[in-house]
């Protein structure tokens, strides 16, 4: 399978079929956001995902990708960056419309404080499992090193917005995570690209996909899906304001 031909079957098709559904849904907010993000994870992703392969964390079978490259990643990935958030904010404006904001949102420090600490331990690990120079663990640990940050970030300024809206996020995350996944499984078993066994942990998921890959989705879908459920929520708006103008407040004194 070529990777051409795999962003046509699991990203495009399904893109297209949500697009149909929400033709008189979607608004001008809607489209703001989702070419917002798709940026962000364009710049985001770019420099990471070139040093993996320049590196050989990963590659791509020469004959199933055009041959087209930037830096030392095919253009077929890049259009994978900008896909997959696609996909996933029409999935998360598609089933988000069925479930209704029961609870209220009350400001919890404390949630967006412990849920930082949490994730922050998780990555100074990562960070410490560099610096010891594991080989197994390289994938795991660059993944983390690379995607938790954000995630922090998220975390930090709405975890309880996150908590309260729990229920669009599951239904955003889980279920996206598994179908690519199950793809991504289809990809690596056809060739269309490699894991470096030497460089992963080598625990392998139906005995096809690197427990790396299934954890890389879950990341990147989560970073997307907590960036679309804060976007749209107003008070996380003026919590961003007042949280500017404090830091402005601090730096100035």
């Amino acid at each position: 399978m070529t990777y051409a031909l795999f962003l046509v079957i699991f990203l495009a098709t399904p893109i297209v079929i949500l697009l149909g559904l929400l033709r008189r849904s979607l608004r001008r907010a809607h489209l703001v956001w989702i070419g917002l993000l798709m940026g962000v994870a364009l710049v985001y992703t770019t420099p990471w995902d070139n040093y993996l392969v320049a590196n050989h964390i990963w590659w791509y079978h020469p004959e199933l990708v055009t041959g087209i490259t930037i830096g030392w990643v095919p253009i077929e990935e890049y259009t994978f960056f900008l896909l997959q958030p696609l996909m996933l904010e029409l999935w998360y404006l598609f089933t988000s419309r069925r479930i209704p904001d029961v609870e209220h949102l009350a400001d919890r420090p404390h949630i967006r404080l412990m849920s930082v600490l949490g994730v922050g331990v998780l990555w100074l690990a990562a960070i410490l499992l560099l610096a010891a120079g594991w080989v197994p663990g390289t994938y795991l640990a660059l993944m983390l090193a690379w995607g938790l940050p954000p995630v922090m970030l998220q975390l930090g300024t709405g975890a309880d917005i996150l908590w309260a809206r729990r229920r669009r996020v599951l239904l955003t995350i889980l279920p996206t995570t598994l179908y690519l996944a199950t793809a991504d499984a289809l990809a690596i078993n056809g060739g269309t690209w490699t894991i470096n066994p030497a460089r992963s942990l080598g625990v392998m998921i139906g005995g096809v996909l690197p427990l790396e890959e299934l954890l890389f989705f879950l990341l990147t879908n989560t970073l997307i899906t907590f960036a679309m459920t804060l976007l749209s929520e107003v008070s996380m708006r003026s919590r961003v304001r007042i949280m500017v103008a404090q830091m402005r407040a601090f730096l100035a004194a």
